[in-house]
C-alpha cells in the first residue's frame, strides 16, 4: 500500500487530504483544502492564498487519476462542491440524511444532487466493501470532536490490503470521545491518520477536560495497537501545539509525525503564523 499525505495544516492549508494506492485501486480521502476565514482578526495572507491555489491544483491532478473518492463529512476543507473531478468516479460519502447537523445536511443534499448523474454514489456509514484484495471499512458516525458538539458527525475510513491497515480518522479531534477511541483500537490500524484537538480554542470552545481525554486516548491507542500516527489538522493551527498537547509526545513521540514531517519537510503552519505574515508584508 502506498500512502501519500497530500494536504494538511502542517503543509499550509486546512486539510487532511490523503491519497492511498493498493494493487487494486486508487483512493483519495477527503480531497479538498481551505483557509480559515479569520485568525487573529485577520483574513488569509496572500501567501496563504497562493499556497491554497497550488494545493488545489495538486489535489485536482491527483483526484483525476483516482478510482474512488471518499468524503468523511461536508466541511469545505474535506470536500469541495466547486471541483469538477467527481465525474466518472465512485464516491463513498457520509449519509446526509441522519446523524448530521443542519448545515451539513443541506450541503450534502445539494452535493449529491450535483454529482448523481455523473458519478456512482455510495452512502458509506457503517459499511464494508471489498475491491479485489483491498477492504474498505467505514465507521458508524462519530461526533466531530467532543460528544454533542454542534459541528455534527464524521465517518472514519479503514483501508486494509492484507499487508497494511490504514485508518483515517477524519475530525474526531484527538480522539476526544471514548466511543471513537474504542472503535480505533478495535480496528487495530498499523497507521493512524489523526486530527489533533483544536488547542487554540482551549478554555473557550475546547475544555481542559476534553484536552486531557484526547491526550490519554491517543496514548492508549498507540500503546494498544502499536500504530504509527500522522497527527495534524486542527492541532497544527497552534504554534505551541507540542506544549499544549504534551503527553503523546513525551510518551510516544517516536511514533508521531505531521504530514510535513512524513514527507521530509518542515512544518509550514501558515494559519498559525498569519499575524507574523501580515506584520512582515
Amino acid at each position: 500500500m502506498n500512502v501519500i499525505p497530500i494536504a494538511s495544516d502542517s503543509l499550509g492549508v486546512r486539510s487532511l487530504a490523503t491519497y492511498v494506492e493498493t494493487s487494486d485501486v486508487k483512493i483519495f480521502i477527503d480531497p479538498s483544502a481551505a483557509l480559515g476565514p479569520s485568525r487573529y482578526g485577520l483574513p488569509p495572507h496572500p501567501h496563504e492564498i497562493r499556497t491554497l491555489e497550488k494545493t488545489k491544483k495538486t489535489i485536482a491532478k491527483r483526484a483525476i487519476t483516482c478510482d474512488i473518492l471518499i468524503i468523511s463529512h461536508y466541511h469545505y476543507d474535506h470536500y469541495d462542491p466547486q471541483e469538477t473531478f467527481y465525474e466518472d468516479k465512485t464516491i463513498y460519502l457520509k449519509n446526509h440524511t441522519r446523524d448530521i447537523n443542519k448545515s451539513q445536511h443541506k450541503r450534502g443534499k445539494e452535493f449529491i444532487e450535483q454529482i448523481k448523474d455523473s458519478s456512482t454514489i455510495i452512502i458509506s456509514d457503517n459499511s464494508t466493501h471489498n475491491i479485489g484484495d483491498t477492504t474498505l471499512i467505514f465507521s458508524p458516525p462519530f461526533f466531530h470532536g467532543p460528544p454533542n458538539i454542534p459541528l455534527g458527525y464524521v465517518i472514519m475510513t479503514t483501508i486494509d490490503n492484507g499487508s497494511l491497515k490504514l485508518l483515517h480518522s477524519s475530525d474526531v479531534q484527538g480522539p476526544v470521545a471514548q466511543d471513537a477511541t474504542e472503535y480505533i483500537i478495535n480496528q487495530s490500524p498499523d497507521l493512524l491518520i489523526m486530527d489533533g484537538p483544536p488547542t487554540l480554542f482551549l478554555g473557550w470552545k475546547f475544555s481542559k477536560k476534553n484536552l486531557d481525554a484526547a491526550q490519554e486516548n491517543l496514548v492508549r491507542i498507540i500503546q494498544e495497537t502499536q500504530c504509527d500516527v500522522l497527527l495534524d489538522h486542527h492541532l497544527l493551527r497552534d504554534l505551541k501545539y507540542r506544549e499544549r498537547f504534551p503527553l503523546p509526545y513525551s510518551k510516544k513521540g517516536d511514533k508521531i509525525q505531521t504530514f510535513a514531517e512524513a514527507l521530509g519537510k518542515k512544518n509550514n503552519m501558515l494559519e498559525a503564523q498569519r499575524k507574523k505574515l501580515w506584520e512582515n508584508r
